[in-house]
């Protein structure tokens, strides 16, 4: 699967201590080179610049061809790359969290997830407890609409009540 992430779901990943499910989900996961850039800012949080001085080997950087064109323009400037490395490269998925970017990326034919999306995938495979780490998410400066929280967390509760009631039917 090929995946390509601006900065915001691998850091935020990392913040929590979660950035293990990406390899397991998705093998590796490329960034464009402002995305690294931006992950290695001094304002980025400290956890994730001192793991960007060695990053794992499942985190590619990969260059983009082509300028990112005005239609990005509004965009910042690893969304922008995260995008049009995407497309360049056909990737499976384009991992963002910014509710603009995330919609220039579908209309340009793009599969979008974000963080939460990627912690939720990662509760379905029993790799996180989803209701903990949203929890975690949510001490951050991480911004999202509470409404996505709570449908993701309901879709969590009625996912491990049919896996109970499928074992006591079993």
């Amino acid at each position: 699967m090929l995946v390509v992430s601006e900065n915001s779901p691998v850091r935020s990943l990392r913040v929590l201590a979660c950035d293990h499910v990406l390899p397991v989900l998705f093998g590796h996961v490329l960034i464009p080179h402002a995305v690294l850039r931006e992950l290695q800012h001094p304002h980025t949080p400290a956890v994730v610049r001192t793991w960007m001085a060695e990053p794992p080997p499942w985190l590619a950087v990969h260059p983009i061809v082509g300028p990112p064109g005005a239609g990005l323009a509004i965009l910042e400037a690893g969304e922008q790359e995260a995008i049009v490395l995407a497309q360049e490269l056909q990737a499976d998925i384009v991992l963002v969290d910014d509710g603009k970017a995330r919609d220039l990326a579908i209309a340009r034919g793009l599969r979008a997830m974000g963080t939460v999306g990627v912690l939720e995938q990662a509760a379905i495979q029993g790799l996180v407890d989803l209701p903990e780490v949203l929890a975690r998410l949510l001490t951050t400066n991480f911004r999202i609409l509470h409404s996505i929280i709570n449908e993701v967390l309901a879709r969590d509760v009625e996912r491990k009540r049919q896996q109970r009631a499928s074992q006591e039917e079993a």
